[in-house]
């Protein structure tokens, strides 16, 4: 269950695609695309690399991908600071961090629960499960019963 206030990790996950790629789109509009692009693509490996629904690779466990997200911040903000970028580059790399900010501030680490061990499930009559076991039995009645009339009806 995600903590009161936060949010669920794969939309952090979600959203760290989306302001690395927004990095990375405004890098390469800029005259120099430099910082920009390769924070953009830090950030996206970062998401990428994590151990989540969203992830591609799934090296990292969230307590690591938290001090990642960290050291991500800080190094983004100092690269809003560097000497020498274009003044909109600037602008749009400080509105995506503080975005970025935001989206690490308000994220639920925790790890996810476990399977099949839900509130529902736990409780003393067992109700909920069989509800899930007639609702299943249901569905595939009726699906088998479909099938076969769409068989009959073919070989007829």
């Amino acid at each position: 269950m995600v903590a009161e206030g936060k949010r669920a990790f794969w939309v952090h996950q979600a959203a760290e695609y989306v302001v690395g790629g927004a990095l990375v789109a405004s890098g390469l509009q800029s005259v120099d695309p430099v910082v920009p692009t390769a924070l953009g693509a830090l950030i996206v490996i970062n998401a990428a690399v994590a151990d989540a629904p969203l992830a591609a690779f799934r090296k990292v466990g969230r307590r690591a991908h938290r001090v990642l997200d960290y050291i991500l911040v800080a190094i983004a903000v100092a690269a809003c600071a560097l000497p020498g970028l274009e003044t909109n580059t600037r602008m749009v790399q400080i509105l995506i961090v503080v975005v970025l900010i935001v989206v690490v501030a308000r994220t639920d680490y925790s790890a996810p629960a476990k399977k099949g061990v839900t509130e529902l499930s736990q409780r003393p009559d067992g109700r909920s499960d069989e509800i899930g076991r007639l609702a299943g039995r249901t569905v595939g009645t009726v699906a088998g019963k479909l099938r076969a009339r769409m068989k009959n009806d073919d070989s007829a």
